[in-house]
């Protein structure tokens, strides 16, 4: 399957004939501070970004308030060792009372804003500030509860399938489908952080397109652009990053999250990848007709007299390429001139 209709975010289009959507993500990057927040907002708009992305949650809509057991992160790899899920979750969360202001930022500087609801009462939350779409994430791609309330607004879904089976993509798939879900785009993700380029399997990307027949794009956990603009040679046209203003700053996710300026290149770069996909065609563009004169051709490098044989000494395959191909010159090898030739003429086949 392909996708058939053109899908919408706002006053965006979305899809293999536009530049892709490239999507800021600040997560926590504002470290509770209001005012760092809107700055993201700014700099993230003067980097280019088409969006900015949320996350909309309270620690206690997240976990429990607890120290024991699952709720402390000991894995000795995490960013996050050493804390509770509930302190994670309480540094990292977007106070609800921000994001009006943020969204109205935004809006104001020309970007789309939207947001990942983590539980029904976030999706009640968004549907107040009109958010023209939502994000799923990775860890919440299996709660269909949660995937039917969000398909049930009509909005456009975006959803990373970070760890999901094929299987459980499909049942994700099929669950936001029946519920109202008109316009998807299906994100692959590694849920590592940061990410390895190693663990990314873009190739999976078509695959994606083709068998559930919407957009596909890529939410990137990787260190700098590169694994994004790969992908957008692949179809994906979306591409999510964390953004923050600088990693020094320090924050949950500003490890591996991009500065200002890596933003602004992530948006050149990607729509500089889509617009070098063109095609299928083969020949001269329009722009390189006039450097065919460049290609070899036959030309007289000797002054010939008429009648007299043509041959290596006084005919060549040199530049420019106005006289006759190269895959002529066996054939006039031998042959003698029929009128006196100039040296510096270029062969045609009224002089042999």
């Amino acid at each position: 399957m392909t996708p058939q209709r053109e899908l919408r975010i706002g006053h965006r289009a979305i899809g293999p004939g536009h530049a892709p959507l490239v999507v800021a993500e600040m997560s926590g990057n504002h470290n509770q501070s209001l005012s760092r927040a809107l700055s993201i907002v700014e700099a993230a708009a003067r980097a280019g970004a088409h969006a900015l992305k949320l996350q909309t949650y309270t620690a206690d809509t997240m976990t429990l308030d607890s120290e024991q057991g699952d709720f402390f992160i000991r894995d000795p790899g995490s960013l996050w060792r050493g804390k509770s899920l509930h302190a994670l979750y309480q540094e990292a969360h977007t106070p609800w009372d921000w994001h009006e202001a943020l969204f109205r930022r935004g809006r104001e500087l020309g970007m789309l804003v939207f947001s990942t609801p983590f539980d029904e009462t976030a999706v009640d939350f968004l549907e107040s500030l009109d958010a023209p779409a939502y994000k799923i994430a990775s860890f919440e791609n299996t709660d269909l509860p949660l995937i039917r309330r969000v398909a049930a607004t009509g909005k456009p879904m975006i959803v990373s399938t970070g760890m999901a089976t094929l299987a459980e993509i499909a049942e994700l798939v099929s669950t936001a489908r029946a519920a109202g879900c008109r316009d998807l785009i299906l994100l692959k993700c590694t849920s590592t952080y940061p990410a390895s380029p190693a663990s990314c399997n873009l190739r999976t990307l078509p695959h994606l397109r083709e068998a559930f027949g919407c957009e596909v794009g890529l939410s990137d956990h990787t260190m700098g652009t590169g694994v994004s603009v790969a992908a957008v040679a692949l179809g994906a046209t979306l591409i999510e990053k964390h953004f923050t203003l600088r990693r020094s700053d320090g924050g949950v996710d500003s490890t591996f999250s991009l500065e200002p300026e890596e933003l602004a290149q992530l948006v050149s770069e990607t729509e500089q990848a889509w617009q070098a996909l063109g095609e299928v065609r083969y020949g001269p563009t329009a722009p390189e007709e006039k450097s065919l004169v460049f290609r070899r051709s036959i030309y007289a490098v000797a002054d010939i007299a008429a009648g007299e044989p043509l041959t290596p000494s006084n005919v060549r395959c040199i530049r420019p390429g106005a006289g006759l191909p190269p895959k002529f010159y066996p054939l006039i090898l031998g042959r003698p001139a029929r009128v006196a030739i100039s040296r510096g003429t270029p062969l045609s086949w009224d002089l042999v």
